[in-house]
């Protein structure tokens, strides 16, 4: 009777500590030797509910180097520009003083996109080569989830594009036996066909890709051909007022010249749009930061969760939901269209403007990534 007394009262003490301080009931179930089961980020309504060929896909850093992360080059400009200067000395391509000069820009961290673009100038081809060669052995699982989710949304007829030069996703897609081009700026006729959705997995890579370096740009004269057409830039912004764009990996992206050029300077009511960010959750205060930023952009700032490590099960879970909703039109179950058909969208027409549902479910948007983390090429 004593013991059963004894530890009575000694659970409810624990029960009264449990209460008092949230952590010291965390702390029993370690001490049990059982960690909690980690409970998946509810995907948001409005975002879950779109139909594939609603999205488009904005791939950035973010993404290239959780799929490969040994590969220093895709992490951010800072780890580009330092792999280039690498294999420029490497090669012998630049004399001591140019080298010094980009060293000290380098660490003056200032405009590093420019810093970028002079320096491939200056270099060969083959440096490009040697710092994204044999991408394809440094793929880690993880990243290939990320990219069988970007492929599954594609195939259902999902647009991607990306401020990446390397071409991952074109490589996970050869391994799935899927041919998916690269696209570049250069290419006027290629570009107003996939912003018309008609060119079939392929990707638009407005840096250019490593693979065609003729076509890399980094500079507003690389891309004045594309801003000139008047009929390339039209469907261009089309894209950006009735479609949901879907940030992945993204930070800084929306701050990139060149995205703005082609998707924000003439868009109008931005802010009535319906867009989406998916962000680690982190800074409370740097969340809330990014999302006032992102307000005026017509996007929404949505956290995964707290590592890094959630976005693919997320982004599966994101892609199964959008891909089955596309097939079907309802949750119901009653298939409207085939795998490979373009279903017709709810009501028979896409529109992102102010009729589009706007609600947000703050439990769900909580907490972000740092812009620094995602910060994209």
């Amino acid at each position: 009777m004593f013991f059963h007394t004894y530890f009575s009262c000694l659970a409810s003490q624990k029960r009264m500590a449990s209460a008092l301080n949230p952590e010291s009931e965390k702390q029993m179930l370690w001490d049990d030797g059982v960690q909690p089961a980690k409970k998946p980020r509810k995907l948001l309504p409005t975002l879950k509910t779109k139909l594939p060929q609603e999205l488009v896909l904005v791939i950035g850093t973010g993404i290239s180097a959780a799929v490969a992360p040994q590969v220093p080059a895709l992490k951010s400009w800072k780890g580009l520009i330092q792999a280039l200067l690498d294999a420029a000395n490497d090669f012998d391509l630049l004399e001591q003083e140019e080298s010094k000069s980009f060293q000290k820009s380098l660490h003056e961290d200032k405009n590093l996109i420019h810093v970028a673009h002079d320096l491939i100038q200056k270099l060969s081809p083959d440096c490009l080569y040697e710092v994204f060669n044999d991408l394809e052995s440094k793929m880690e699982d993880g990243g290939k989830q990320l990219l069988q989710s970007v492929l599954q949304l594609m195939e259902h007829g999902a647009l991607v594009l990306t401020t990446n030069f390397d071409n991952l996703l074109e490589i996970y897609a050869a391994h799935q036996g899927k041919k998916m081009e690269s696209l570049d700026l250069t290419d006027e006729k290629k570009v107003l066909e996939w912003a018309q959705e008609k060119k079939h997995l392929s990707v638009l890579h407005i840096h250019g890709v490593y693979t065609n370096p003729s076509g890399i740009v980094l500079h507003p004269a690389g891309y004045q051909n594309v801003l000139r057409n008047t009929e390339v830039m039209r469907e261009i912004q089309k894209l950006y007022e009735t479609k949901s764009f879907l940030f992945l990996g993204c930070g800084r992206t929306v701050d990139d010249t060149t995205f703005q050029a082609l998707f924000l300077e003439a868009v109008k009511h931005k802010s009535d749009l319906e867009h989406f960010m998916l962000v680690r959750r982190e800074d409370i205060v740097e969340f809330k930061k990014l999302r006032e930023n992102m307000l005026d952009k017509g996007i929404k700032v949505i956290s995964y969760g707290s590592e890094y490590s959630d976005l693919p099960e997320y982004l599966e879970r994101l892609a199964n939901e959008i891909s089955a909703y596309g097939r079907t039109g309802t949750y119901s179950g009653t298939s409207t269209c085939s795998r490979h058909e373009i279903c017709e969208p709810r009501g028979g027409q896409i529109k992102n403007g102010p009729t589009a549902a706007n609600s947000q479910n703050t439990g769900e948007l909580l907490g972000a990534g740092h812009p620094a983390h995602f910060s994209s090429h």
